[in-house]
């Protein structure tokens, strides 16, 4: 089940003179509401995740304004929602996680963009760079300027983020083309407050339809039309696009004293950079600054005259583009020059050429630029000892901070989680590798690709969400042996299906796919997924992996329950060796033990509330038989299985432990029993608000246990 937002969703029902107080996604969400849309949707992915979660808690909202809401299948199935727009006066919005989800859309943005659209069409997207990110490190500026969408990037404020969202549906109707907004991770969380206005009910909807379809061919994607689309783009559509954002100012420009000097930077990276100021005695608490700061709200398209009326009179600029190439500051230079203005723009030369833009980062980068550009400036008030002394602190401080953690810390890399159903299918992989030496494994997105990080290291490739089947077409014909292939459940119905699955039946493959049915898009926060087992009233309960591999031609499928790892190693074991020619399909069934955890805990504590018998399965390691060779360990990698030091002083070597965070699924006890490892783990049963059954047992169990112990040991 997705995240709840019940509480804060009655946020959404603000009106005019009413203050909302709350997160970055929440808020955006009001301004779409706000804007009059007439339907929604989105596919889940960090850093905009809950954005559906949040419209899905939101339903009753949705309903009484007649908007349509839609979970999309992928973002090309969002991006392709977004269609409605074209011929029709329909606000639309739809939300995804980019670099990666912008690729998966590509086609259908490619065509929107061409032909344009006469409602405003809205793409927040989920700017997913830097050491937080999840993916690849690319930015989605390039798509920007090769599609020619607008590219809104807004201060980090609510009150600026929410402007952006109206004006951007402004922007979209008033040059016919759709809008991206992108948000980054510190964006789409950071908290504050705005004046709400009333929600509005869109001028067509569920509740008021179309009566009439309307065709133009001009709004078709085909030549002859293609060619007219692309002359309209640039000729029309692309001036209307930068008047209206002049006139409406979307950008903003904050004056200083120093104005010899100036920075250009994108509207998300504005608070670090205020902050730097602020650490360099050149702002003050407000942010008001002493050196003239150009925020680009709108980073694409630049507006020329903007550039060159910000630029004018001063000695240098330095531009703050987070990330590579640098777009922005090559057309800086190109406008500049164009004008006939000498003004030097300086950013990468300064900043590093790529990475996330930090505090630590831009502080070091705009000191450097500071201490350069103070011979060249005749205002006083960059003060050079002060910056060097700035950066003399910064250097200590991280030296003192090395001298106080005597060391390197050790890397945290992420992993399972505690009880993870997707952990034993990658021991029963150990053990198999054990006996017949690794083999190569094509690995896909989702929670299944920590599988190549310790202890596993198990996943040899990565290239796309559900493209793991499809990956591994072009290196199983080159191996001696049967490759595998890990694909999640998420990924199934996202592109497996389609792009490996039918792919790999079509040319008929010999391959190896293991799939993950956990019940859940896990990575991005348990939202549901087809064939997830608790489904809403408002989706379809009767969706079936199993169906769907039969239907498009599977024939040999083997669905085993995860946490069995002997028979998990028996089912793989039996693949590799089977004389069937054909794809064979392993289903590792069981609930994403986080999601498991959420629904269960508040029935337990209901139940001991109630006074009701509740037991609890917790598995436990006898120290006595324990050997300390830790295999158990690397063929787990739990984090509630650990090592103590042993009571015993004869034992030199810490003893396995299993700690109060087990969420008793029983894993440790397989892999030892599947791997013939010690006998030295038990399970237990914690009974909470026993009968009189389990007090009469208990009794005479420790008097059983009483007469055979050894008569020293007794108290």
């Amino acid at each position: 089940m997705e995240r709840s937002f019940t509480k804060e969703v009655e946020l959404l029902k603000l009106g005019a003179g009413q203050t909302f107080h709350g997160e970055g996604i929440l808020a955006v969400t009001k301004a779409l509401l706000q804007s009059g849309i007439s339907y929604v949707g989105g596919y889940q992915g960090a850093p905009v995740s809950h954005v559906m979660d949040v419209l899905n808690d939101a339903r009753d909202i949705m309903d009484e304004l007649g908007i349509h809401v839609e979970t999309n299948a992928s973002e090309a199935g969002a991006a392709a929602m977004l269609g409605a727009s074209i011929n029709y006066p329909l606000r639309g919005a739809v939300a995804w996680k980019s670099t990666v989800g912008t690729n998966v859309a590509s086609d259908a943005l490619s065509n929107l963009a061409s032909v344009g659209v006469r409602g405003g069409a809205l793409v927040v997207i989920g700017e997913d760079y830097g050491e937080g990110a999840s993916i690849i490190q690319e930015r989605s500026h390039a798509f920007a300027m090769k599609s020619q969408i607008w590219l809104l990037d807004p201060r980090p404020n609510l009150p600026t983020i929410v402007r952006m969202v109206e004006k951007g549906f402004e922007l979209s109707e008033a040059s016919n083309t759709p809008v991206m907004l992108e948000l980054r991770i510190r964006a789409c969380h950071v908290h504050g407050a705005f004046e709400a206005k009333d929600n509005r009910a869109p001028q067509f909807s569920r509740r008021n339809a179309i009566e009439n379809p309307e065709f133009d061919f001009a709004r078709v994607s085909l030549p002859p039309a293609t060619y007219a689309q692309e002359k309209h783009k640039v000729e029309v559509r692309w001036p209307a696009a930068v008047k209206f954002i002049r006139e409406n100012r979307l950008n903003e420009v904050f004056e200083g004293p120093i104005a010899e000097l100036g920075i250009v930077c994108q509207g998300g990276m504005y608070n670090v950079a205020v902050r730097t100021l602020q650490q360099l005695g050149l702002a003050d608490t407000f942010g008001v600054s002493k050196i003239p700061i150009y925020v680009l709200n709108v980073t694409y398209p630049l507006i020329p005259e903007e550039v060159g009326a910000f630029c004018s009179g001063k000695v240098a600029v330095l531009v703050v583009e987070e990330g590579q190439p640098a777009y922005l500051e090559d057309a800086l230079h190109a406008a500049l020059r164009r004008a006939d203005l000498q003004t030097k723009v300086h950013g990468k030369d300064f900043l590093p050429m790529a990475g996330e833009y930090t505090g630590e980062v831009v502080l070091t980068g705009v000191a450097k630029w500071l201490a350069a550009m103070a011979p060249h400036v005749e205002n006083a008030g960059v003060d050079s000892e002060g910056i060097r002394s700035v950066l003399d602190e910064l250097s200590v401080t991280k030296m003192r901070a090395v001298e106080l953690l005597g060391g390197a810390v050790p890397a945290r890399p992420p992993g399972f989680c505690i009880g993870c159903p997707e952990r034993p299918v990658f021991s029963a992989m150990k053990l198999i590798e054990r006996e017949s030496g690794a083999f190569h494994i094509s690995a896909d997105i989702g929670c299944h690709t920590f599988s190549t990080l310790p202890p596993f290291n198990i996943g040899n490739t990565v290239l796309g969400y559900g493209l793991g089947l499809a990956s591994n077409s072009g290196i199983a014909p080159m191996f001696s042996g049967r490759t595998v292939t890990i694909m999640g459940d998420g990924g199934f119905w996202h592109n497996g299906l389609t792009s490996g699955i039918a792919n790999a039946v079509f040319n008929k493959s010999d391959g190896i796919l293991v799939i993950m049915k956990n019940g859940y898009t896990s990575a991005t926060g348990t939202q549901n997924i087809p064939s997830s087992r608790h489904q809403t009233e408002w989706k379809s309960g009767d969706m079936s992996i199993e169906r769907a591999l039969k239907g498009i031609g599977v024939e040999w499928i083997k669905p085993v329950y995860t946490y069995r790892v002997s028979e998990m190693a028996k089912t793989l074991r039996e693949a590799m060796s089977s004389a069937y020619r054909g794809l064979k399909v392993i289903i590792a069934d069981a609930e994403c033990q986080l999601e498991r955890q959420r629904r269960i805990r508040p029935q337990i504590a209901a139940a001991l509330k109630a006074g009701k018998r509740v037991v609890r399965t917790r598995f436990g390691v006898d120290e006595d038989v324990c050997s300390g060779d830790h295999s158990c360990i690397r063929l787990s990698g739990c984090p509630s299985l650990t090592v103590k030091a042993a009571s015993d002083p004869l034992k030199v070597d810490p003893v396995a432990h299993v700690n109060n965070d087990c969420v008793g699924c029983g894993l440790c006890g397989e892999v030892a029993h599947a791997a013939i490892l010690c006998p030295s783990f038990f399970r237990a049963e914690i009974v909470q608000n026993p009968n009189v059954l389990d007090r009469f047992v208990a009794r005479l169990r420790n008097t059983v246990i009483g007469w055979l112990r050894p008569a020293e040991g007794r108290s």
